[in-house]
């Protein structure tokens, strides 16, 4: 017994100490794996900074998009959970040559802050004086356009045109960055065409001259708005371990479900939205909605369409006058209405009516002869 004994003894203190051993592997495990879905469910709980603005838990943007995003569709927008809005595009040459119609845009309003305005050209010098006039104009930022596909912007060497040049982006960006004293940001495409993607070099060479966060949509100019957009480029620019300022998804978000798809598998650190916003500004309020509690707000009713184009009409009004106003409402119509059977008839009188009250009187027609209309 007392020879037998110790090894008895020796071999079960080496069992014991293999089987801590293993347990203590297993809790490490285990302890690495909730970290690491906590990190995956919570990524993007980080509050998302351009310079020293904050903008919350992964925010959602409102696009600049031409004859859309003025003040009072950005209103609306504010009111139903955007975080930050742009300006539709200003020429440059417009602005340093004082054209009404570029000036005219540059009013933003305390409601709507925060606010960029996004400026176009391919004139280095005049977006550095662009640049300067704008600031004063009291933006929270300046935004560049590197992204705008249209046939007139892009072919002249401005908007998406200038992925043509890389050398001369970074230089311009680099000017304009030097010319003012807000946050600059990007926003721009994969590439030209598909053989001419160099947007993880782009990202990295902006964010090396001064820029404060890019937004990429996720097509080349070639695409134009056709197709699928390709977030897995923004992953890879994600991936970046040189890369540290904020990525913004843009491209396809229309419903709360693909907003948290997207989220999920592409990393990016929040999204801009922009066709799918108009004529349906509760996008936002919805994409967050689904984001914290998984469930789909239901969609808003008649009433609540017909409030909030009164709303953006008052906004339009108030704005440009009577007559300015209720001409450029008209774009809008359709869209707030989108699918309503047999509403044309309605559609053609707002779009030739003169007067604020004329609009609003067709406005109280469709709420009772859709009184029982479900969307």
């Amino acid at each position: 017994m007392t020879i037998i004994t110790p090894i008895v003894i020796k071999t079960i203190t080496i069992i014991d100490k293999s089987q801590l051993l293993l347990e203590a592997i297993v809790d490490c495990v285990l302890y690495i794996s909730i970290i690491a879905v906590n990190l995956h469910e919570n990524y993007n709980s980080v509050v998302v900074k351009i310079g020293n603005l904050e903008l919350g838990e992964f925010p959602l943007l409102l696009a600049p998009m031409e004859d859309v995003s003025d003040p009072p569709f950005r209103a609306v927008c504010k009111e139903n959970g955007a975080d930050l809005m742009y300006t539709e595009f200003i020429s440059s040459e417009g602005l340093i040559r004082d054209a009404a119609k570029s000036i005219q845009k540059l009013d933003i309003f305390e409601y709507e802050r925060p606010v960029g305005i996004q400026i176009f050209g391919n004139e280095i010098q005049s977006m550095r004086e662009a640049a300067a006039i704008v600031e004063a104009a009291r933006p929270d930022i300046l935004d560049i356009n590197y992204g705008c596909p249209v046939n007139k912007v892009a072919c002249k060497g401005a908007g998406a045109g200038i992925l043509l040049d890389i050398d001369k982006m970074v230089a311009m960006t680099a000017e304009i960055v030097k010319a003012v004293n807000i946050p600059v940001t990007v926003k721009t495409r994969l590439g030209w065409s598909q053989d001419t993607i160099r947007i993880v070099e782009v990202a990295e060479r902006l964010q090396d001259v001064g820029i404060q966060a890019i937004s990429i949509h996720a097509r080349t100019r070639q695409q134009m708005y056709k197709g699928e957009a390709d977030w897995s480029y923004l992953n890879l620019v994600k991936a970046n371990p040189r890369l540290h300022i904020p990525v913004f998804g843009n491209g396809d978000i229309d419903s709360p479900e693909k907003a948290k798809e997207y989220r999920d598998k592409y990393n990016v650190d929040g999204m801009m939205i922009g066709r799918a916003s108009i004529g349906y500004p509760w996008i936002f309020n919805e994409i967050k909605h689904y984001f914290a509690t998984g469930e789909k707000l239901a969609a808003p009713d008649l009433e609540q369409r017909i409030r909030v184009t009164k709303k953006h009409l008052d906004f339009s009004v108030q704005w440009k006058g009577e007559k300015q106003g209720i001409l450029e409402m008209r774009r809008h119509y359709t869209n707030y209405f989108r699918g309503m059977p047999n509403f044309k008839p309605f559609r053609a009188e707002m779009v030739t009516a003169e007067t604020y009250q004329h609009v609003c009187a067709v406005l109280d027609q469709v709420a009772e002869v859709y009184a029982d209309y479900e969307f």
